[in-house]
């Protein structure tokens, strides 16, 4: 049987990048790969909205980049987790948690 795709709730993206990101640093599309793997293929990020992403992150001061060169010999941006962004990746997984907490209370009784 297929398995669907999920659509992101608003706010989720920013916090799967980064997590991702608290790993290692990674080039856009590695972090998509990444997120792909590891939801085991239910959700799918597209650049249309992982680029934005990316961009408000660094200028929040959560991520900075540089360019390198990929694992497949190309010139790519990598991108790479502050300080500040170790601090939102927490306060944005206690956010989730609280949340995810609340919506399963809610359609546990509905």
């Amino acid at each position: 049987m297929a398995k669907a795709r999920t659509d992101l709730m608003q706010g989720t993206l920013e916090l799967l990048i980064l997590k991702t990101l608290s790993r290692d640093s990674m080039h856009g599309y590695g972090i998509a790969q990444r997120i792909h793997e590891a939801a085991e293929d239910l959700l799918k990020i597209e650049d249309g909205s992982l680029y934005p992403a990316l961009y408000r992150m660094e200028e929040r001061g959560w991520i900075t980049s540089e360019w390198d060169v990929s694992e497949n010999n190309r010139r790519a941006k990598f991108y790479k987790l502050t300080k500040a962004g170790r601090k939102q990746l927490e306060a944005e997984s206690a956010n989730w948690n609280r949340v995810s907490q609340a919506i399963s209370r809610i359609l546990q009784t509905a």
